[in-house]
């Protein structure tokens, strides 16, 4: 296929009450330019319409393997597909994936599919949880398909608890993240993983603080990634624009640096891995007014601001390290934005940074107008304590994500 073409992802849509979610997500995936065709099941075709589907896709929607029998529809449309995604997939259509049946055309589609298959589980936790589900998506798991981990929040009813679907736009992220060839393998299963994400906030009275362009978007990718590997995920976030959480994570939200230093480290003698990609304030005013300052007031405090350092989280975490409060084992993975100048580039900021740190891999950004902060894509280099310089290109902050994971796994190995 061309680069220029578009990728043809089918998406499946199964009987759940999730499935006004899929609209969204065809959206979603056509806005950015992907093939998208639609195949519900007949059941889930009682919560949405074909209409809408047909319309928001601009695809013919079928059910049964007996439409289009002259161009052997049920074979057609998984063989030509580049990625399958059903979502919502209920405990039944995994079942019945498990099973191997090929009885309507979604399942027909995935038996013939080559390409990847991601599945996204939603229903109730007593379900999820359930000894038959746990197995069905472990045996897929085995057979090389990817099965999401829900999202834990509001389901039918007043029940809360893992089960519930992710956002439409995660969903797309991690699909198209694969299609560029994020591994989601689930190998990461018993590690713990620490991850710091977002900015911090530094009051300067009970209304303004100082504070950084910082979204919390490639800590909260980095999270997404992880946990959908297996890992038992903890994310300490700053100001992170509201992102939805990431699905099989737990969030602790801080406020200020010395809050998130506080977290990180209760949090790391427990960890496998710690990732501190937040944007820590390196400092904080020496006082915080009671009230707002205002303007007007003859009060040299509001001309002059003076600041004291924050404490300094990853240098602190490696040096746990180093005196044996945190094991030896644990890798420890900082992030370096910076700014060249006249005789000095940002990388050479940043391979100073990593020697200054101690840490085992670095992620460096080159920042500023425009770049990395509140923006989709990133990119850099991914530097190691040995020296070792490896540019990572262009692409999604779930790419980067993966290629970050991928630099832990060729350490640890």
């Amino acid at each position: 296929m061309s680069e220029n073409q578009p990728r043809r992802i089918v998406v499946g849509v199964s009987g759940g009450i999730a499935a006004y979610k899929a609209c969204h997500l065809v959206r979603d995936l056509k806005e950015a330019g992907d093939d998208v065709r639609v195949v519900p099941t007949p059941s889930a075709l009682n919560f949405v319409g074909a209409a809408t589907f047909e319309a928001l896709s601009g695809h013919p929607v079928s059910t049964t393997v007996f439409d289009a029998v002259d161009e052997v529809q049920h074979v057609r449309v998984g063989q030509e597909a580049d990625a399958v995604v059903i979502a919502p997939a209920t405990a039944d259509v995994m079942a019945r994936l498990v099973a191997g049946r090929a009885d309507d055309l979604l399942t027909a589609t995935v038996l013939v599919a080559t390409c990847p298959v991601i599945v996204v589980p939603a229903m109730h936790t007593e379900m999820w949880w359930n000894p038959a589900t746990q197995a069905n998506v472990a045996t897929l798991r085995e057979r090389g398909v990817i099965v999401l981990e829900p999202a834990h929040g509001r389901l039918t009813g007043k029940d809360t608890g893992p089960g519930r679907l992710p956002e439409p736009d995660q969903i797309a992220e991690l699909v198209r993240a694969v299609l560029d060839g994020a591994d989601l393998t689930p190998d990461w299963r018993g590690r713990k993983v620490l991850i710091t994400a977002g900015g911090t906030q530094e009051n300067l009275d009970p209304v303004r603080f100082l504070g950084n362009r910082s979204s919390g978007r490639q800590g909260f990718a980095l999270a997404e990634i992880a946990a959908h590997r297996g890992a038992e995920v903890t994310i300490v976030a700053g100001a992170t624009d509201d992102l939805p959480t990431p699905s099989g994570a737990r969030i602790h939200r801080v406020t200020s640096a010395r809050e998130m230093a506080g977290v990180v480290e209760k949090r790391a003698p427990e960890q496998d891995v710690i990732i501190m990609a937040a944007a820590v304030a390196d400092f904080r005013p020496v006082s915080e007014a009671g009230a707002k300052m205002k303007k007007g007031q003859d009060d040299a405090a509001l001309m002059t601001v003076e600041l004291v350092e924050n404490p300094d989280i990853l240098a602190t975490t490696v040096e746990q390290r180093r005196q044996g409060a945190v094991p030896v084992g644990t890798t420890i993975v900082g992030f370096a934005a910076e700014t060249g100048d006249a005789d000095t580039s940002a990388l050479e900021f940043a391979q100073a940074k990593l020697r200054r740190k101690g840490c085992d891999l670095l992620m460096a950004n080159e920042v500023g107008e425009g770049k990395v902060f509140g923006q989709a894509r990133n990119q850099g280099w991914l530097l190691g304590a040995d020296g070792s310089v490896e540019e990572v290109p262009d692409g999604s902050k779930h790419v980067v994500a993966a290629r970050i994971l991928a630099g832990v796994d060729k350490l640890r190995n």
